[in-house]
């Protein structure tokens, strides 16, 4: 690196995800789940950036959404395994000095958005510059540790490395990069009541009875199969949206979510009554998903639910106001929302 790295911090994007399938094939001996799910990023991002620090300790400083406590955050844990791989690799005198990181918060937390991991595998590229192992290995060596650390911190981490729209299996780490979209950027309306929601509750719920079900998950596995396979030979966005009624029932944790949340299938049903269009969950939720055929769109029926939470037709759970953002599908990493960089919240 050249220069005072401090006077010039290494920024880089981590956007959200969203799962516009979920199919759960079964639970693992490792007691992870196995699945299938198309994946795309989305425009929402939150921005990580890192800089040499003076003192011998990594740092992180947060600001935007409550990302809970600092020495547990993805970003901290990435840049120490990140080192650990260099020193591995590189051998013990690569230079890996303390590293000042910065996370701006943008993407709701505990949402079904793997916002956590995304800004793991942003700190992993970032630190990996920060430290120039990115031009001292060879790019197979580079895909090769940047793929073994990702594993290492978390399953959706091995996603966002792959810059794009993906077919996800396994209880993660399989990732096959899927091509752009043929067509214009499709609009994505996200609701995320205010009631942070654990993964790991959203299984239980799964397994704990009838209730938490998903009704005929074959037909979820089928629905994201059939989606891969359109995908792989070049989908357009029209016929994308074309779909959003079957997408939105193709999430096997949907019923799980219901009973986890308390107050969520309301506020599914009053979107949908409000926006007319199906609504589907992402991940294990809360966040709710509506989809458009532009950004345009999407940032109307923002305004739609807006008007319906301030006149009581829709009803949110939480003690707070939900999450609302009109962002994109993106083909590869976060794009520009319109009128402020990166799309706005209620």
């Amino acid at each position: 690196m050249t220069g005072d790295p401090n006077l010039h911090p290494i920024l880089r994007l981590a956007p959200a995800k969203l799962n516009l399938t979920l199919a759960v094939r079964g639970q693992r001996p490792d007691g992870y789940h196995d699945l299938h799910s198309v994946m795309v990023p989305l425009g929402l991002a939150d921005v990580v950036s890192v800089a040499w620090a003076a003192g011998t300790d990594d740092t992180l400083a947060v600001v935007g959404f409550d990302a809970g406590p600092v020495a547990a955050n993805l970003v901290l844990a990435a840049i120490g395994v990140v080192r650990a791989a260099c020193h591995a690799t590189l051998g013990p005198g690569h230079a890996t000095p303390a590293l000042a990181a910065r996370l701006e918060k943008r993407i709701p937390v505990a949402a079904g958005l793997a916002g956590g991991s995304s800004d793991a595998a942003a700190a992993i590229d970032a630190a990996l510059e920060a430290w120039g192992a990115d031009r001292a290995l060879d790019p197979g060596s580079l895909a090769d540790l940047r793929g073994a650390v990702a594993a290492r911190i978390g399953s959706d981490v091995p996603f966002f490395l792959a810059g794009g729209a993906a077919v996800v299996t396994g209880r993660g780490e399989g990732v096959e990069p899927l091509p752009p979209l043929r067509g214009p950027a499709p609009g994505i309306l996200l609701v995320t009541p205010a009631v942070p929601v654990p993964t790991p509750a959203v299984f239980a719920a799964l397994h704990g009875g009838p209730a938490g079900a998903s009704p005929d998950p074959g037909a979820t596995a089928r629905t994201s199969e059939h989606l891969a396979v359109e995908w792989r030979g070049g989908l357009r966005t029209d016929a994308l949206v074309a779909r959003a009624g079957v997408l939105a029932s193709a999430n096997d944790l949907v019923n799980a979510a219901v009973v986890t949340v308390p107050g969520l299938r309301e506020l599914r049903r009053g979107l949908v009554r409000r926006l007319t269009r199906p609504v589907g969950l992402s991940g294990s939720g809360p966040t709710l998903w509506v989809l458009y055929a532009s950004l345009a769109e999407a940032a109307t029926a923002a305004e739609a639910v807006r008007a319906g939470l301030a006149d009581g037709s829709i009803v949110a759970p939480g003690a707070a106001r939900p999450s609302i953002v009109a962002t994109t599908i993106t083909a590869s990493g976060p794009a520009p929302e319109a009128g402020s960089g990166q799309g706005g919240t209620a």
